[in-house]
């Protein structure tokens, strides 16, 4: 249509979205589907948040507020990021916006020009490289594997590196892999981005409180203070607080760079929506302790999918350090036809022969920028994750 922007033309709607749709439209025609391809915590929003809302609304805090956030919000941001994780921000150095995601395109608006270069880890967040596209910049794509654990090596980030690129994202624990930076791996990746001035270093944190075993978060500014002053460290309440619906993100940054961004959330969006800033509030502020119930419960799910997963014929799984995804391979899939008689030629072929199939709904690893592949997102009941791996296996084991 000519009337449409050509911006437009480089983007695609989220494939997740789309997977989850047709998983609701099967499910409303009275097919049995298991959906696990949404990335939200399938926990309650805690008590004390849902009263803080409550409160807020009771005592009329439901006018527009500073752009950029409430005062008590951004008080809450500068509490946690010196308690989590030993960063010190301002108040000038903080932006509150509507989820992490919003955040995350006001960075990349405010700062990209055409052509400027933007170094993305696969597999990668489905929505990183159309953001880039949309704000005018290049996504390079660095293709990681299975046997690094799914990170960038120093040596992938130099050689990916021009004079046009403008910065590195990085994404720990990671969606789609559940992948973790550790601390050795940022200071490694530090020492490369110091000897190039204008990269800058976006640190998307969403799922910092979810992880596991012997894997200890860090965040780029944190492991490498002498990057403090080049990096972006965004966060948010919508996976730690099971808050995906409330919209709240928030970032800690350069001032220069955070009144930019604020410039961009005045002409769009304005403010995030007053209430669910009272709630996010009270998130930070108040108790975290339920936050290792909850890890404990992601834990055995973890362990229970990747256990019957690599039981599945054709399909390898590695174990995540964190976020509630696994990514297992189906390289042993390819190239067979499915008991329903679909070719499996790609990943995108497996995932919908599965749902058509089985009524399980997973996303397909091109969506990630790496195949063959497929997500599945363990935050549901583990009885349904017990059926809907054993639906897997029974489809894998069809193939011929």
């Amino acid at each position: 249509m000519a009337f449409l922007s050509s911006a437009l033309r480089r983007v695609r709607p989220s494939p997740t979205i789309a997977i989850s749709g047709r998983a609701a439209e099967m499910r409303a025609a009275g097919h049995d589907v298991i959906a696990l391809s949404a990335g939200e915590p399938d926990f309650d929003t805690p008590a004390h948040v849902r009263e803080a809302a409550c409160a807020a609304i009771e005592a009329g805090h439901t006018r527009y507020t500073a752009v950029d956030g409430i005062a008590e919000l951004k008080e809450a941001v500068a509490a946690k990021f010196l308690r989590d994780n030993a960063l010190h921000y301002g108040p000038g150095q903080i932006i509150a916006g509507s989820g992490g995601k919003q955040v995350l395109f006001n960075a990349l608006m405010a700062t990209l020009n055409p052509g400027d270069e933007v170094i993305i880890p696969a597999p990668y967040w489905v929505s990183y490289p159309d953001m880039v596209q949309l704000a005018g910049g290049r996504p390079v794509v660095v293709r990681t594997t299975a046997e690094s654990g799914f990170r960038i090596t120093p040596e992938q980030l130099d050689r990916a590196i021009t004079p046009r690129s403008k910065w590195l994202i990085l994404n720990s624990p990671a969606n789609p892999t559940g992948a973790g930076y550790g601390r050795v791996h940022l200071e490694a990746l530090a020492e490369v981005v110091l000897r190039y001035p204008h990269l800058w270093v976006l640190s998307d944190d969403i799922y910092e409180h979810l992880v596991f075993d012997d894997f200890v978060f860090s965040t780029p500014a944190q492991a490498a203070p002498a990057l403090y002053r080049r990096t972006l460290t965004v966060n948010g309440v919508s996976k730690a607080y099971a808050m995906t619906g409330w919209r709240i993100g928030y970032a800690g940054g350069p001032e220069e760079l955070i009144g930019a961004m604020r410039k961009i959330q005045s002409q769009s969006t304005s403010n995030p929506c007053s209430v669910a800033q009272w709630a996010a509030v009270a998130a930070l502020n108040g108790p975290q302790e339920f936050l290792e119930g909850w890890r404990a419960d992601f834990r055995r799910r973890r362990d229970l999918v990747v256990a019957a997963l690599n039981e599945a014929e054709g399909v390898r799984c590695p174990l995540p350090q964190g976020a509630f995804y696994v990514y297992p391979s189906i390289a042993g899939c390819i190239g067979r036809t499915s008991a329903g008689g679909r070719r499996i030629d790609d990943d995108e072929a497996f995932a919908t022969a599965l749902l058509e199939e089985t009524g399980v709904a997973v996303v397909p690893g091109a969506a990630f920028g790496v195949s063959p592949a497929f997500r599945v997102s363990y935050a549901a009941a583990e009885a349904q994750l017990r059926e809907a791996c054993s639906r897997i296996q029974e489809f894998c084991a069809g193939l011929r």
